[in-house]
This record gives structure tokens, C-alpha cells and sequence, in this order.
């Protein structure tokens, strides 16, 4: 019976985000994709990080090129996650230009691009978020899998997403992975708090 609460709570919680999501325009759109590259920038651990791990957004999510064109610029190697079988793993991109459609739609480097473990930061999706870091998801569980605590450590997690994307609580379980920080247009939660 929990379990199914649980998903009820995380299926009406996406259907909300969903139609804020379709209500925002391509400019609103591309200024918020530039704001949120420029505050990721920012954070420390995007300055010590050889390699930054990111994703390609969807039509529907904050953009992330004007991110993946900072951490070109800034001389870092690009990661973005491909499908392998089941798996959600990580290969390196040069040029934006260069991803392929793969699976669910989603962008991705071409399946010869050379696997690479992003050890430093990596920029996840979420279709909402909390304050405290908990991270509602499209409900794959794929990003949920591929970074679980290990003895050696993990990267810094960093939800991206809309301002209205941040609500008071985001209904999780016990495998559902938080985030370190959340960015969004405005700026960065980390903690519990904005700054």
C-alpha cells in the first residue's frame, strides 16, 4: 500500500511539472538555460573538475547546451550519459553537434565516443526537487542506479531545473539518490539554502 502511495504522489507531482514545464516559452527558456550554465560555473567544484558530467535536455527541460558550451570553453572534457544495454554510463563529447538521438529521445555521444567516469561534478535532470536535495525523476530510476555511495566516493550531484521545478517536498524512497545541490535559473541550493 506505501508503495503505491509513493507512486501515486510522484505520478501527480510530474503531471504538475508537466504542464508548468509546456507553459514556458523558447526565449524564457533559453535565458534560464544561460542563467543556470553561469551558476553552475560558479560553484567550486566546477573549477577543480577536469571533467564535467552533464546530460542533453529534452524540449521540455531547462537547456543545457549554453552548460555544455561553459565547460568546453572552459577547457573541461564533457560526459554525457548513453544507454548501454540497461546501463546509464558516461563517454565524452566534443561538439554538441556531434550527439545522436538515442534512446527515450534523449542526446547522446555516438556509441563510439570513448567511455569516461565523471569522478569530480555532474549535472542530473529531475523533473522536481526539494530543498533538502530529494530529486523526483522521469521514473526510470537510471540516474538513481548509476550513482550509488561507494568506499571510493562519488561526484557531486547537482540537480538542474526551473525555479518552480523547487517545491516544499518531493515524495522519495528509500532508492531514490538526493542531490548535493539544485540550480536553477536563480541561482544555487545548496544545503537547505539559496545563495
Amino acid at each position: 500500500m506505501a508503495g503505491s502511495t509513493l507512486a501515486a504522489r510522484k505520478g501527480a507531482l510530474r503531471a504538475t511539472m508537466r504542464e508548468l514545464r509546456r507553459a514556458v516559452s523558447e526565449a524564457d527558456a533559453e535565458r534560464a538555460g544561460r542563467a543556470m550554465a553561469g551558476h553552475v560555473a560558479a560553484l567550486p567544484a566546477f573549477a577543480l573538475a577536469a571533467e564535467v558530467g552533464l546530460y542533453a535536455s529534452l524540449p521540455d527541460e531547462l537547456p543545457t547546451r549554453p552548460l555544455f558550451e561553459a565547460v568546453r570553453a572552459a577547457g573541461k572534457r564533457a560526459l554525457l550519459p548513453r544507454f548501454e544495454g540497461e546501463a546509464l554510463v558516461f563517454a565524452a563529447a566534443e561538439r554538441w553537434d556531434d550527439l545522436e538521438a538515442g534512446r527515450y529521445g534523449v542526446a547522446e555521444p555516438p556509441a563510439g565516443a570513448p567511455r569516461a567516469e565523471p569522478r569530480s561534478l555532474v549535472v542530473v535532470p529531475g523533473v522536481a526537487f526539494d530543498r533538502r536535495g530529494n530529486r523526483l525523476g522521469r521514473g526510470g530510476g537510471h540516474y538513481d542506479r548509476a550513482f550509488i555511495d561507494t568506499p571510493v566516493g562519488r561526484p557531486l550531484l547537482v540537480g538542474v531545473g526551473w525555479t518552480f521545478q523547487v517545491v516544499d517536498g518531493v515524495p522519495h524512497g528509500p532508492g531514490d539518490r538526493a542531490m548535493d545541490a539544485i540550480v536553477t535559473e536563480a541561482g544555487i541550493c545548496e544545503n537547505g539554502e539559496e545563495g
